[in-house]
C-alpha cells in the first residue's frame, strides 16, 4: 500500500470550510468584516492591551541625494525595541508616509541602497530593488523598519552564518509555544510604527500607506486589514491562496499561523482592508508565490470589493517578472491616492 503524506494532508486541507470565508450566504460584508478581525488577532496571538510609552532614539543622520536617512530606534512591546530607518525628502510641509516592509534577505538596509555593513551598494539591488528610495523620490516619508528576525534582530547563531541568515525558525517556533506567533509580533511592531509616524511633526498622521514584498507582504497585508489607520496599500509578491503557496511547496515557519485554514483562505484576509484602496504586484514567473493561484486569490478579492461597494479601489499589477517588486504601477499609484504633489506644493 503507497504511503503517501502529501495526498492525505492536501484532501484533508482543502475539505476545510474556514469560518470567516467570505461567500454569497453572509448578508452583511461589515459584520463579516468586524467578525473576522477579531478572530485573526485571537490566531495570530492577540496584542497587548495597553501600548507600552513611545520611547524613540535617532542613532544616525545622513544626507542622501534628494533626501534625509534617519536610523531611528524605537520601543515596540516592553522589552522590545526596533529600529528602522526613516527616509525624509527635500521638502517643505506635512507629507504623507509609506511604512516599506522588506522580504526575506538582510533586512531594512535591503531596501534603502546599503550592503549588510551598512555601507552604499554598489552592486545590483536584487528582488528588492530599493523600493523604499523609489517611494522617497516620489515625495514620501518612508518608514522601513527592521522586521524581527532579520538584520540586526538575530540570534548570535544566525549572524555567525551571514548576513541573509535569519532567525525566522527559532523565534516561530518558541512564540508557538507560548500561544503566540512570529506574524503577530511583526504585524504589532508595524502598528506600533504608525503610532511613531503620526508624532512627527512633517508626517499628516492620517495619510499613512503601507507596501511589502514577500515575507514583508504578509506583514503589509495583515496589518493593513488589522489597522484601518492604513489609508492604502500595496502587497507584492505575496496575495494568493494558501493551498497554492503555502501549504504546496517549503516555506519559511514565519508564514504559518495555527489553526488559521479553520478561519479562512488568504485571500479573505487580505480582502479586510476593503474599502480602503489595494494594489496587488505578482509576477507571471514568480515560483514562491505562483500566478496561477495569485489570479485566482485576485479574482476572489473582487468579489470581496464589489461587496463592500469599493471596485474602483482594488486593482493589479501582474507583471512580467518573478519574485520582485515591481513598482511599475505601485509609486505612482501611491501618488495618485495621497495625491502627493498637491501635498508638496501645499505645505
Amino acid at each position: 500500500m503507497e504511503w503517501s503524506p502529501e495526498i492525505y494532508l492536501s484532501k484533508w486541507t482543502r475539505e476545510v470550510q474556514g469560518n470567516s470565508t467570505y461567500n454569497h450566504q453572509v448578508d452583511d460584508w461589515r459584520t463579516w468584516r468586524e467578525s473576522s478581525v477579531i478572530r485573526l488577532c485571537k490566531l495570530l496571538g492577540g496584542f497587548p492591551e495597553h501600548r507600552v510609552e513611545m520611547e524613540h532614539e535617532v542613532i544616525e543622520r545622513v544626507l542622501c541625494d534628494g533626501y534625509i536617512r534617519q536610523r531611528v530606534v524605537i520601543t515596540t512591546y516592553a522589552g522590545l525595541r526596533m529600529p528602522l530607518y526613516v527616509l525624509i525628502p527635500d521638502t517643505v510641509g506635512r507629507l504623507p508616509a509609506i511604512i516599506a516592509c522588506h522580504g526575506h534577505g538582510y533586512g531594512s538596509k535591503e531596501i534603502v541602497g546599503l550592503e549588510p555593513d551598512g555601507s552604499d551598494r554598489n552592486g545590483g539591488s536584487g528582488l528588492h530593488k530599493d523600493f523604499a528610495i523609489s517611494l522617497v523620490k516620489r515625495g514620501f516619508i518612508v518608514a522601513a523598519p527592521e522586521l524581527l528576525g532579520f538584520g540586526d534582530r538575530r540570534f548570535p547563531e544566525d549572524v555567525i552564518l551571514g548576513p541573509k541568515a535569519n532567525s525566522c525558525f527559532r523565534l516561530s517556533a518558541q512564540l508557538m509555544m507560548v500561544g503566540q506567533t512570529l506574524a503577530g509580533h511583526r504585524i504589532y511592531e508595524t502598528m506600533r510604527v504608525i503610532d511613531y509616524l503620526q508624532t512627527l511633526s512633517y508626517v499628516l498622521p492620517d495619510q499613512i500607506g503601507c507596501m511589502g514584498i514577500s515575507g514583508g507582504g504578509l506583514v503589509a497585508a495583515f496589518t493593513a486589514a488589522l489597522d484601518e489607520r492604513i489609508s492604502a496599500s500595496v502587497v507584492s509578491g505575496y496575495a494568493n491562496t494558501f493551498h497554492g503557496s503555502i501549504l504546496d511547496r517549503n516555506h519559511c515557519l514565519d508564514n504559518y499561523i495555527p489553526g488559521i485554514l479553520l478561519e479562512s483562505d488568504l485571500p479573505d484576509i487580505i480582502g479586510l482592508i476593503a474599502p480602503r484602496p489595494l494594489l496587488i504586484e505578482a509576477g507571471n514567473d514568480d515560483l514562491v508565490f505562483p500566478i496561477a493561484s495569485a489570479k485566482e486569490a485576485y479574482r476572489k478579492l473582487e468579489y470581496i470589493y464589489e461587496a463592500a461597494n469599493a471596485t474602483d479601489r482594488l486593482t493589479a499589477d501582474f507583471f512580467s517578472g518573478g519574485h520582485e517588486i515591481s513598482g511599475a504601477r505601485a509609486f505612482d499609484w501611491f501618488v495618485e491616492q495621497f495625491d502627493i504633489r498637491r501635498k508638496i506644493k501645499g505645505g
